[in-house]
């Protein structure tokens, strides 16, 4: 790796809607909790998440309720309550914003954080000290639970918290990439989904280690110039990408993260709608009605894209909003996994004025 010697911390909450709703009902800690939809597993509604008890039974997010019913008869089911998690997500990222500026979230329950550093301090124990004073606040002012991990960029601390999870705290030196890297399986990189993962094998590349010693040309020849080229760097575990801060203090965005990759059109609907109800709700709390409407969308490898329209006259109507919403769902591609989903209101209205514009930026 080049470049001036960084320290990047990912901090990744442990089954976060789940732990959430473990909080308020502490009765069913250590059984298998599942949270998705209404709560009613004979509903269409879809798994959200699962503690780590169900997910023994091979339940995971995307999953059919009715499917995961069967799986686990004997499952707690909870319906999903977003302005809850939303609640704890702003203390979470608080408690971040507290340490540094540089704070880049995805989603609700993970994020990026980078300290500003004087030229005499050493990063890595700046962050490895601000880390752990992090996982110890989250754990005695929230009451739950995160994974942490340190490393020299961003690529590798997040592989760190997946390492280390859950609970754990792994820190990932430079002198320890390629012992680290080497043996794992090529899926555990960022920018590697099931398509790339059955292209590499079939090339007789199974593991990260043997992706770096590919030549980048033959990357190229089978992936094209630019995936082909992230994939040689990552595999030797280098990432220039900057941590970006995404906070807004105005925002009435609203964004999820799943818990694992999901290509199931009526759950990604499903969760769009509660989040287009949320944001519809605080419009009219706040006495605004917007003009512009965006859905944000996270695939797997984290290409990240948005698709909007503006509407003639401003709503704060959830009808409104929806139609809009689906509109620009269909205009996406939901054949590959999705990681991330946002809706986002803006170019807004006070009620009763003309003109009166809000910035709004996920985060």
């Amino acid at each position: 790796m080049h470049g001036k010697i960084r320290a990047v911390i990912h901090v990744d909450m442990d089954a976060f809607f789940v732990s959430v709703e473990l909080k308020r009902k502490k009765g069913l800690r250590g059984k298998p909790v599942i949270v998705g939809g209404d709560g009613d597993p004979q509903s269409r509604g879809v798994v959200s998440a699962a503690s780590y008890e169900a997910r023994r039974f091979g339940i995971h997010s995307g999953m059919a309720l009715r499917r995961a019913k069967r799986l686990c008869p004997g499952a707690i089911f909870l319906p999903v309550d977003y302005a809850l998690y939303e609640e704890e997500s702003e203390r979470f990222m608080d408690i971040l914003r507290e340490y540094t500026d540089l704070v880049e979230s995805f989603g609700l329950d993970e994020a990026f954080v980078e300290m500003r550093c004087a030229p005499e301090e050493d990063p890595f124990e700046k962050a490895i000290t601000t880390a752990r004073k992090i996982k110890e606040r989250i754990r005695c002012e929230l009451k739950l639970t995160a994974t942490v991990g340190v490393a020299p960029n961003k690529l590798l601390a997040k592989l760190a918290t997946e390492l280390a999870k859950p609970d754990g705290f792994m820190v990932i030196r430079e002198e320890d990439v390629e012992r680290v890297l080497r043996g794992l399986p090529v899926r555990k990189l960022w920018g590697v989904g099931e398509k790339t993962e059955k292209r590499l094998k079939f090339l007789g590349i199974q593991t990260v280690g043997e992706l770096a010693r590919t030549p980048l040309l033959h990357l190229v020849r089978y992936f094209g110039r630019a995936h082909g080229t992230m994939l040689h760097e990552y595999s030797r575990g280098v990432d220039t990408s900057p941590v970006v801060p995404f906070h807004e203090p105005n925002s009435m965005s609203r964004e999820v993260t799943f818990e694992k990759d999901t290509r199931d059109v009526y759950f990604i609907k499903e969760v769009l709608y509660e989040l287009t109800k949320d944001v519809a709700k605080r419009l009219r709390e706040e006495g605004y009605r917007a003009k512009t409407f965006t859905i944000k969308i996270r695939y797997y490898d984290f290409k990240t894209i948005t698709r909007s329209r503006t509407v003639v006259t401003p709503t704060d109507s959830l009808n409104d909003m929806w139609t809009v919403v689906a509109e620009l769902v269909d205009r996406v591609d939901t054949t590959q996994p999705i990681r991330l989903v946002g809706v986002k209101a803006s170019g807004l209205e006070k009620r009763g004025e003309k003109g009166v514009q809000k910035g709004f930026n996920y985060g």
